[in-house]
Order: structure tokens, then sequence, then C-alpha cells
């Protein structure tokens, strides 16, 4: 299928689609402009924030043109993240974005932190600067360091974002002790407006062994383990006004597939239509 057809086609078997490209470059406004006519009135958008914001290593190369000489690098070429940088970056990602809002399809924006923000090495604070920039927007966090969803620190990590009206990120992932898994049983709704689940997949070997973004979620979630989502899906939801699942188990066709199975799963379908699973 060509590449410009495929969000039309997805919005005709999904609500809701989460914005992966957006962690690489600011959305040029003609492409958002596109996807927004490529999809129906009651289509969402989940919009996940440039690794710039993240904690994450950024070279300047994926920072917009106009920002990438200004910005202060090291001898690799990555970036210094100031508040001026990250303020200049914001301005131009909210201008693209708020197409999505002015559209009404603006979800929430995703905030996924990098495994080294670590309540060793960094405080809560740090994250305060954004959310305050975007106190005007839905904002969901993904910590990527168990650390902050253990023992004593949980309750300070809840509260935190239930102070910041912050939307805690509920994940499925792989059984595993390793500090860049996330507990799986911690279920928690921090901002009434929105509950997320992001599913891995448990493939615990590949998880923290994968070289690639398909070799870190290669697996396929068995009918038992969609009743579990579909279980789990069903308990957040009662908390919140809307329940947005993303499954990220993305190599292959799993994702998808996984996807339609759940809303079945949760009567939003009878049964997957024959066209989908020929194409899947």
């Amino acid at each position: 299928m060509p590449a410009g057809e495929r969000l039309h086609w997805y919005a005709q078997h999904f609500d809701l689609v989460e914005v992966n490209s957006t962690f690489y470059s600011v959305p040029e406004p003609r492409m958002v402009e596109r996807w927004c006519a490529a999809t129906p009135d009651n289509f969402t958008f989940d919009v996940k924030l440039h690794q710039l914001f993240s904690f994450h290593s950024t070279q300047a190369k994926l920072l917009p043109p106009a920002l990438q000489q200004r910005a202060e690098t090291d001898a690799r070429g990555r970036v210094k993240s100031t508040p001026d940088l990250q303020k200049a970056v914001l301005k131009l990602f909210l201008r693209a974005t708020s197409i999505f809002r002015d559209s009404g399809k603006l979800g929430v924006f995703l905030l996924q932190l990098s495994p080294a923000f670590s309540p060793r090495k960094h405080e809560l604070c740090e994250l305060d600067q954004l959310i305050e920039m975007l106190s005007d927007y839905d904002l969901a966090i993904e910590f990527r360091n168990r650390n902050w969803a253990v023992g004593d620190q949980l309750q300070a990590t809840i509260d935190f974002l239930q102070k910041n009206h912050a939307i805690f990120v509920n994940v499925d992932a792989p059984e595993s002790d390793h500090f860049m898994v996330m507990p799986s049983e911690v279920d928690e709704v921090t901002n009434s407006n929105v509950a997320y689940l992001r599913l891995h997949g448990r493939n615990a070997k590949a998880y923290l062994t994968g070289k690639t973004v398909a070799a870190r979620f290669d697996y396929d979630y068995p009918e038992n383990e969609i009743a579990e989502v579909a279980q789990r899906s069903r308990k957040l939801a009662r908390e919140a006004c809307e329940m947005h699942v993303i499954f990220n188990n993305n190599n292959l066709d799993y994702a998808p597939r996984a996807a339609l199975r759940l809303r079945k799963a949760l009567g939003q379908i009878v049964q997957v239509p024959a066209q989908t699973a020929n194409l899947f």
C-alpha cells in the first residue's frame, strides 16, 4: 500500500493513533494538515513529544533547521538541552500541532522519558518547566526507569503527577526486575480526563537485548492475554473520561492484529473484517 494511503485505511479500523515520528523531528504543518484530512472527524492523534524534552541524547540534526546552528553542542554533535532551546523547539512544535487541536483531533502529548532519567540522578521537579509550558494540554508521562514506580517512590511519583494534572502511563511489559522494565502491576489514573495504557509485549530477552525497535518489542499477544488487557482497560476506564490503549509490540503486524482482537474483546466490533485480516 502506498505510504500516502496508509493512514486513511488505518482510520477505517481504529479511532486513535500515537504519532511516533514527532519524537525525531518537529512535524511540518502541511504534513499535519494532510493527516487531519485523511481521517474522520472523531479521530484522535496522541503526539509523542520531541526527544529533546525526554532526557535522551539528541543530535543537532534532529532539531528544526532554524535552530540547528543556534544550539550548543558537544564534540559528537549532541545538543545541550537548555531552557531557552526547549522553549524555542516547543514553540515550533505547538505551532504545527495546533492544527490537530483546531481540528478537534488532538489527544494527549506523550513524554517518553529516557531510562537514564532515574531517581538516583534526577528529580521530578526537573519536569516542572515542560509541565508549565504545556499546562493548557493533557500531558502523559511514561517513565522508563522502574525505580520511579516501586517502593516508597511510587507514591511520590503519583502525588507529583496528580498535583500537576499529568497522566501516568501504565504499561504492559515483560516480567523483570531490570531497571529499564516498568512494573506491569501498577494501575494509576492521575488525571480524570485520560487514562493511558501502553503495551510493549512480554518478551523479556528481546526487550533488554534487542538492537532495533522491532526486535525489542517482538511479541504477539495470544488471546488469553488480550482478555487480560481488556479487563485491565475496563478497570482503568472507570476512573477517566477517556481510555487510550496503545500497542507498541511493533514487529511485523503484531500491533494492529492485537488491537483488533482487543476491540473485539471489548465488544467494539463483532468480528474482524476479512479484508483487514488479508491486508495484515
